[in-house]
């Protein structure tokens, strides 16, 4: 297995600890270290794609494992979130259908030796993906640590809204992404879903 596989899966195998981080608040700066472990992960999805386009290590394995692996890691921090009173079931019931509807087109693609390589519309909505799930955390974190120390924070409560609103605004931004993105995969592989009926 080459080094960008190797980083996929190391993607994956670091859902579970900021899992652990998110839903355990009695762990002092728990916020701040789900957000290192997070965005550690986020990192290799950049890292892994750059290796393998500048080696030439691109295979089948990792144009499936690649997306699954972002979908997994987002998925998860999802989860965790509508646990906390942080996202709506909306948010999360439409990212989720997007991706079993791009994955189960993949699959099928696969059956018919065809790979469904990401694109630029589904690069941009795991970024923004990325980019609301970071923001989500750096503020709930910006809570905690007013919580732990004299720092406080400026308007109080009014802060703790305005921050639960920005964080709602950018996810339902990736939503829209998301949506967008999953319309513009089914158009373009239509061919695949017309041949499997």
């Amino acid at each position: 297995m080459n080094l960008p596989n190797k980083l996929t899966l190391m993607r994956i195998g670091l859902v579970p600890f900021y899992i652990f981080f998110l839903l355990m608040p009695g762990i002092p700066h728990h916020w701040l270290i789900a957000l290192v472990i997070f965005a550690a992960a986020s990192y290799t999805d950049h890292l892994d794609g750059k290796i393998a386009r500048k080696y030439n290590l691109i295979t089948d394995f990792g144009k499936f494992a690649d997306p699954l692996a972002d979908k997994i890691m987002i998925v998860a921090a999802l989860a965790c979130f509508l646990q906390l009173g942080l996202t709506d079931a909306v948010v999360l019931t439409v990212i989720i259908s997007r991706e079993f509807m791009v994955t189960a087109l993949r699959l099928v693609a696969s059956a018919k030796g065809k790979v469904v390589a990401a694109n630029a519309w589904g690069k941009a909505k795991t970024i923004s993906q990325i980019v609301a799930v970071l923001l989500i955390m750096l503020m709930q974190y910006w809570l905690e640590f007013s919580s732990l120390t004299s720092v406080g924070l400026p308007f109080g409560e009014q802060t703790a809204a305005v921050f639960w609103w920005s964080g709602a605004a950018a996810l339902w931004l990736s939503t829209l992404l998301t949506i967008i993105s999953g319309v513009i995969y089914m158009v373009q592989n239509f061919e695949f879903i017309r041949q499997a009926g």
